[in-house]
């Protein structure tokens, strides 16, 4: 019987150390789990930082931010200086403000999807232009891509146009060039569209197929803003991702309405 006793005790205490090694196990898990998703959050959050950090400097540098639109000045010789795919800048005004960035262009289509401005590798990326596009902005169809940010940098704010309440407030955007110019947009349509649609086309066979183009983008807005287009017309399509899927982007499209040559 104390032999029994003894064996029984004996195993009790063998499952009793297995699992407390199987309890210590889980728990050294879960710490490294946990040690990685905050590595994972901090990495994100520097990324975030290093980002809104570089832009906030470039404005500094290479832009006169007053707040009167028309004074709004910048200095391309010093942008250029530092990257010579500077092709732009791209401001709205009043709101949403935050959109005020150097427009790049590479020399392949997502060369600037993670990097900065100054190539500096970032999820935030940089505001660029499609590599197939004029970069004076010439072409029926100009196409700008950004991301959208979850710190509300870069591209986010696009979304605002999903409410008409804020066009109606907000129906502009400015692009500035190299060539000392300001180029207005006159928003005239927002909404969701397929990462794969029409909505990317850049080239036309011939003005039917371009009225055609822009009666589609008209058709699949969210709301109607009476802004006239005409085939004579370009415009600008402003494009980021959403948060429905990575099937969908939301774009906000502009119409030229006029281009001056800005004073010194």
């Amino acid at each position: 019987m104390a032999r029994e006793r003894d064996k029984k005790r004996h195993h009790r205490g063998r499952r009793k150390k297995r699992g407390s090694l199987v309890l210590r196990a889980a728990f050294l898990l879960s710490a490294l789990v946990f040690c990685i998703s905050v590595w994972q959050l901090v990495k994100i959050g520097k990324g975030y930082l290093d980002g809104q950090s570089e832009y906030k400097e470039l404005r500094k540098i290479a832009a006169n931010s007053k707040d009167h639109k028309d004074q709004f000045r910048v200095d391309f010789s010093e942008l250029m200086s530092m990257n010579e795919d500077t092709v732009g800048w791209i401001r709205f005004y009043p709101e949403p403000s935050v959109i005020s960035y150097p427009l790049v262009q590479g020399q392949e289509q997502e060369y600037y999807l993670h990097r900065t401005f100054q190539k500096a590798k970032n999820a935030s990326g940089a505001i660029f232009l499609d590599v197939e596009a004029s970069p004076d902005f010439r072409d029926k169809n100009t196409i700008i891509y950004g991301h959208r940010m979850k710190d509300g940098s870069m591209f986010r704010h696009l979304q605002d146009y999903s409410e008409r309440e804020f066009w109606e407030k907000n129906q502009y955007f400015y692009i500035y060039t190299p060539y000392g110019t300001e180029i207005t947009y006159h928003i005239y349509s927002a909404g969701e569209v397929k990462a794969v649609s029409d909505t990317y086309l850049t080239s036309f066979d011939g003005v039917k197929e371009y009225g055609e183009f822009l009666d589609m983008t008209k058709e699949t807005a969210l709301y109607d803003t009476g802004v006239e287009v005409r085939n004579s017309d370009t415009i600008v399509t402003l494009s980021t991702c959403t948060s429905a899927s990575d099937d969908h982007r939301f774009v906000v499209r502009g119409v030229k309405e006029k281009e001056v040559t800005l004073e010194e």
